[in-house]
């Protein structure tokens, strides 16, 4: 009997590859130790994925009734005739969330001196998909990074900038020679490396745009900093100046993170303005 139970527990959590992915990223940092959970759940082989990752993640036990009294109280639970609870739309909804609170509650330090910028609301509400990224800290490590992104790119190399740094140019050129597609934004008071319009020429940066590997745009203002590929994706938050800040970013290959990046990307694009040279100054 114990074998089956696990062999259904087993092929449950293989098919449940969202939930099996957020417990193997943070069981090693144990969010929720410390926490008290109490579960309302028709045991299942799905819903023991649940229970034993909260273990996993360091949860502690608890007395279940009160509990469930407290959780059908607050409307996050029904009970139908039978006695089976069940989460209500409610609760369902409160759960979608928890991804954003882990996250917030992961970087405090980080976001005690760092926000959102001016990023549109909807992308504070889905924050919550970077909490399966990695913090990284440091200039020199976070420039490594952004190499590694433009390095493992096949397909595409997309950027929102505040600056355009210089010694990630010539990494850059390789990749798009190459057939990568680059489509990038840059601020209007981007910081530009001197020398910059000579090095373009130089490097046939003018003939790939004529040949569609490369297209720019502009915005007024870049807060939020964007680089991703089709792999991976890092993002840089500006400090509480709303300065944008390159010494620190969150970088992640996992899919809802990926996809977080790409989908606020995808929109600063179709919101951005023409690209004018003359704006930018060395």
């Amino acid at each position: 009997m114990i074998k089956e139970g696990r062999l259904s527990y087993d092929w449950a959590r293989s098919h449940m590859q969202i939930l099996d992915n957020t417990i193997n990223h943070f069981k090693k940092s144990k969010p929720l130790k410390g926490i008290t959970l109490g579960f309302c759940l028709h045991i299942t082989k799905e819903t023991s994925v649940l229970l034993m990752g909260a273990k996993e993640l360091g949860a502690t036990k608890q007395e279940v009734h009160r509990n469930l009294v407290r959780l059908e109280h607050s409307g996050l639970i029904s009970k139908d005739k039978e006695g089976r609870y069940a989460l209500t739309t409610f609760g369902r909804v409160t759960c979608l969330q928890l991804p954003t609170t882990l996250f917030l509650s992961q970087h405090l330090d980080y976001f005690e001196d760092h926000d959102f910028g001016n990023i549109p609301h909807k992308y504070m509400m889905r924050c919550g998909q970077l909490a399966f990224g990695t913090h990284i800290k440091g200039i020199t490590k976070t420039l490594e990074k952004w190499k590694n992104i433009y390095k493992n790119a096949d397909e595409y190399i997309y950027e929102i900038l505040s600056e355009i740094p210089g010694d990630l140019f010539d990494p850059l050129i390789k990749k798009v020679k190459s057939g990568v597609k680059f489509q990038y934004i840059v601020s209007e008071s981007a910081s530009v490396p001197q020398g910059r319009k000579a090095e373009l020429k130089k490097s046939g940066f003018y003939k790939l745009i004529e040949n569609g590997l490369i297209e720019r745009k502009m915005r007024k203002t870049v807060k939020v900093i964007i680089v991703l590929n089709e792999k991976e994706a890092c993002v840089c938050f500006p400090n509480l100046n709303g300065e944008a800040d390159l010494t620190e970013m969150f970088y992640g290959n996992d899919y809802q993170f990926h996809e977080w990046c790409i989908d606020y990307f995808k929109d600063c694009w179709s919101d951005a303005d023409l690209f004018i040279e003359s704006k930018l100054k060395e």
